[in-house]
């Protein structure tokens, strides 16, 4: 195997964006994953463009306001799976002025509302239809020479031998490979449904019963969710599928009729302070890339061209 400038540990969105982002810059690149990408956690996420569970961080705006930007323009080249949607965003809180993260989108306007709201957010936000995306990403990194290879590591050490500088974008598995106890997961849990037309994404994070979103695609529509920090298994729920369906219904009518078509469940990557994006200070040569939550699609492109300044420095 003739050895790669940058070895990226994982097939994630995040490993994916970073791998192409390097490989943009001229390095040489292989891929290392676990489980093809079309298999990893991030195709089950609804990815619409949002922060979700992020805390305020200038890193964190950062990356939000260069990856918006960035889709915005994917979606405007006919990327696959890449639109450009409107957002309404339902307040129950007390609403005292823009979010942090307002400025990232650049068009985000509050309006009065009836209660139980106290505000509606209205803004556009790319989201992603994974499947297709992670195709796309793939089939760029090959046709720039990069390789995609399957392969489990029991330490990050072994990825050395594909190259001398290592990114670890490895999302849950971090909490072992890095020996990092402050990564868990948070378990996510989606109905798909029959779109009847819907082209508006819809949220309620506000609700009492629970984070409620609406995110329309071209052929269904993604019914959310839940966000259970610590809970590490992917079992169904019929009671929690029922739920949901309920809370979306009452929040967008329209999809009263709509037949279920699947559901989805899965364990976002999550982390106790944020993602973690840095050079290891032990091992100059590996740098970390991995913690993003529910928010990996979020800030995936401008996290990348950060992982890509860092490990072209090493």
């Amino acid at each position: 195997m003739t050895k790669a400038d940058v070895v990226v540990v994982g097939g994630g969105v995040i490993g994916m964006t970073t791998a192409l982002t390097l490989q943009r810059r001229g390095a040489r690149v292989t891929v290392l994953t676990a489980h093809d990408p079309a298999d990893t956690v991030s195709t089950v996420a609804a990815a619409v463009w949002y922060p979700s569970h992020t805390e305020e961080d200038p890193r964190v705006l950062r990356w939000a306001r260069d990856t918006h930007a960035e889709l915005r323009r994917q979606a405007a080249d006919g990327v696959p799976g890449v639109v450009d949607r409107p957002t309404r965003m339902w307040l129950r809180h007390r609403y005292a002025g823009p979010p942090w993260w307002a400025d990232a989108c650049g068009d985000l306007v509050a309006e009065p509302a009836e209660p139980p709201y106290t505000a509606l957010l209205r803004f556009t936000a790319p989201s992603v239809e994974m499947t297709s995306y992670l195709t796309w990403l793939r089939k760029r990194l090959e046709a720039g020479g990069g390789r995609i290879v399957r392969r489990a590591l029991g330490a990050l050490a072994e990825a050395y031998e594909v190259a001398p500088v290592v990114v670890n974008a490895t999302g849950l598995a971090a909490g072992r490979l890095a020996a990092d106890p402050a990564v868990y997961p948070a378990r996510g849990h989606v109905l798909l449904v029959a779109n009847p037309g819907l082209t508006v994404s819809v949220r309620d994070e506000d609700d009492p019963a629970g984070i409620t979103y609406v995110h329309p695609r071209r052929h269904d529509v993604v019914l959310g969710g839940t966000y259970e920090a610590g809970v590490g298994h992917t079992r169904p729920d019929q009671e929690e599928s029922a739920a949901i369906r309920r809370r979306c219904v009452a929040l967008v009518p329209q999809l009263a009729d709509a037949p279920v078509l699947g559901e989805r469940i899965g364990l976002r990557p999550a982390r106790h302070g944020g993602p973690r994006v840095e050079v290891d200070a032990a091992d100059r040569r590996l740098v970390h890339a991995y913690g993003h939550g529910g928010a990996g699609v979020t800030l995936s492109w401008g996290c990348a061209a950060e992982v890509a300044d860092l490990a072209l420095s090493v």
